[in-house]
């Protein structure tokens, strides 16, 4: 049940950290990792965020290939094509928090549950993260 619940806002939250193939690593070990240690797991308050910060861990330590590739032109023609580059340059958690939030349309409380922060810390995030990526972009906010 955990899993069933977890396992994909997990992978979006670590890809969206660090990139597709870390992202999706640390999601599948961070899981595997709760499995392992469940007793222990199971009697905390926010299992998700536990898990979620050990996938995080797990990702930072693994890292070997860029976070984000350039978009592909041919295939997604709705994506800004500077959009990887832009959200590069946002920090780890604005990043997390630009794309949960306004990518795979999570609610500020599903985000902040997941992350473990309050919800003022998501919008604070959210807000930064977007100015950045409107100033990056060169698109106005009018």
């Amino acid at each position: 049940m955990f899993v069933r619940a977890t396992q994909d806002r997990l992978r979006h939250a670590l890809v969206a950290g660090h990139g597709h193939e870390q992202g999706r690593e640390a999601a599948a070990e961070a899981l595997s990792y709760a499995w392992q240690h469940w007793d222990r797991i199971r009697a905390m308050e926010n299992p998700a965020g536990y898990v979620y910060r050990v996938g995080q861990r797990l990702a930072r330590h693994h890292r070997t290939k860029p976070l984000f590739r350039a978009a592909p032109s041919n295939r997604q023609p709705w994506i800004e094509p500077a959009l990887p580059g832009a959200l590069a340059t946002l920090s780890e958690r604005q990043r997390i928090v630009v794309v949960l939030v306004h990518g795979y349309g999570f609610t500020h409380q599903e985000t902040s549950d997941l992350l473990g922060v309050s919800r003022g810390s998501v919008q604070r995030h959210l807000d930064r993260g977007l100015a950045k990526l409107r100033n990056h972009l060169g698109v106005r906010d009018d």
